[in-house]
């Protein structure tokens, strides 16, 4: 019997022992850092900077406790939010942060834990996107400056959240739209917008192109005109030519322009597939008909007529 209860008490003290080792014993991860507690006083931070490795550590058990806070960038999505812009324009904007502990003493003290952690870092985001966006216009923060801004955003939330233990990362700004019920209207504006200056830039295209084809007919005009006066003198150049050969020709040889002449008299009376004159053959007309030599005949000439 007392081998027995001697058997049990020595179990109980093992066992007492070992759950008394289980609880002394913790470790920090690589991505862990911990503060460690006795009766709520923070008796030693740990893996925080370089000096305290991750690893294997004890405590006294059932007097002090550990607190594990993650060391890796933790993740802050905000709702959507409508807010108002320079130029009384409201906008839905859908934003994030990026943030890490680096002072897990002052996290602990200031918000104990990650979820009052992003409560705090909403509220302190959403009042800078609220500060920062109403004095810029809309264009900036769609297009024109928003890197800019959100820069400025992220400064201002950092500066807040350096109270609370916390580096804040990034802030950005994921989608910036118009609330559903301005988008129709302002379609319709830049639709009406866009229609106006492509009337504008029809209308000058067609004064323009009317600017041109005036040019191009006053142009035309005077080069038919110059034209004309060159042809004109070319062919009274060309006349007075011609008629100075015939002349001379006839100075040299009567007979032969004579006969040049009842040629060209034949050749025009008798063009056509269907001339008939009525005229006697012992005119004038037909004389190198004939005669070779053009002479004459004794006879007077007929009266002739042309049909």
């Amino acid at each position: 019997m007392n081998a027995q209860a001697l058997r049990t008490g020595l179990l109980v003290v093992v066992a007492a022992v070992a759950a008394a080792l289980y609880a002394s014993v913790f470790t920090v991860g690589q991505m862990q850092q911990a503060l460690v507690l006795q009766f709520g006083r923070v008796r030693a931070v740990l893996n925080q900077t370089g000096e305290d490795r991750p690893g294997l550590y004890f405590k006294v058990p059932f007097v002090e406790n550990v607190v594990l806070f993650d060391k890796r960038v933790l993740d802050l999505d905000l709702p959507v939010q409508t807010l108002l812009t320079a130029d009384r324009q409201n906008l839905e904007v859908d934003a994030f942060a990026r943030y890490r502990i680096t002072d897990p003493l002052r996290f602990y003290q200031s918000v104990n834990n990650v979820g009052l952690a992003n409560q705090r870092l909403q509220s302190f985001i959403n009042s800078s996107l609220r500060n920062v966006l109403a004095r810029s216009d809309r264009d900036a923060i769609i297009k024109t400056d928003r890197t800019r801004i959100m820069n400025e955003i992220q400064e201002d939330v950092n500066r807040q959240a350096k109270s609370l233990g916390i580096e804040i990362v990034d802030v950005r700004m994921t989608r910036v739209d118009l609330p559903a019920q301005n988008s129709s209207a302002v379609y319709k504006r830049m639709k009406t917008e866009r229609e106006r200056e492509a009337a504008d830039i029809r209308a000058n295209g067609e004064q323009i192109a009317a600017t041109i084809r005036a040019k191009a007919d006053r142009d035309v005009t005077v080069i038919l005109a110059e034209a004309q006066q060159t042809a004109e003198k070319l062919r009274g150049q060309g006349e007075g030519d011609r008629n100075r050969i015939l002349a001379e020709a006839f100075g040299k040889d009567a007979d032969f322009f004579a006969f040049y002449r009842s040629m060209q008299a034949y050749e025009a009376g008798l063009k056509g597939s269907d001339t008939r004159l009525v005229i006697s053959p012992n005119s004038d007309f037909f004389r190198y008909f004939n005669d070779p030599q053009g002479r004459p005949t004794a006879s007077a000439p007929a009266t002739a007529a042309a049909r």
